[in-house]
C-alpha cells in the first residue's frame, strides 16, 4: 500500500466512524423521546474510542443528549484529548513518520 493509499483510507476510515457516531447519538436521543430500545452507552463509548469522537461529541451537542451526564461531559471529550494526544504523539516521536 502506498503512503497516498493508507491516508486515504485513514481519512474515510475516521469520516464513517464520527458519522457513525453523530448518528447513533441522534438515533439513541430519538429512542429516548419515544421510550424505544436503547443504544447501551458502552456502544456510544466504543464508537467514540474507535476514531468517532468528533462526530460523537457533535452529535451529543447538537441532539443535546446524555449532555447532563458527567460521564459523557467530561469521558468524551477527554477520549478526544487523548486521541489527539496520541495523533501528535505518533507524527511528532522520535522516528521517520514516512518510513512506517
Amino acid at each position: 500500500m502506498t503512503q497516498l493509499s493508507v491516508v486515504s483510507f485513514l481519512l474515510l476510515y475516521l469520516g464513517a466512524v464520527n458519522i457513525i457516531g453523530f448518528l447513533i447519538m441522534g438515533i439513541d436521543k430519538l429512542k429516548a423521546r419515544k421510550r424505544g430500545f436503547r443504544i447501551p452507552e458502552a456502544t456510544l463509548f466504543l464508537v467514540a474510542l474507535m476514531g468517532g469522537s468528533v462526530g460523537s461529541l457533535l452529535g451529543m451537542y447538537l441532539f443535546r443528549h446524555k449532555t447532563r451526564h458527567r460521564k459523557f461531559t467530561i469521558g468524551m471529550p477527554l477520549i478526544l484529548l487523548l486521541q489527539i494526544a496520541l495523533i501528535a504523539f505518533l507524527f511528532f516521536g522520535p522516528w521517520d513518520i514516512h518510513t512506517i
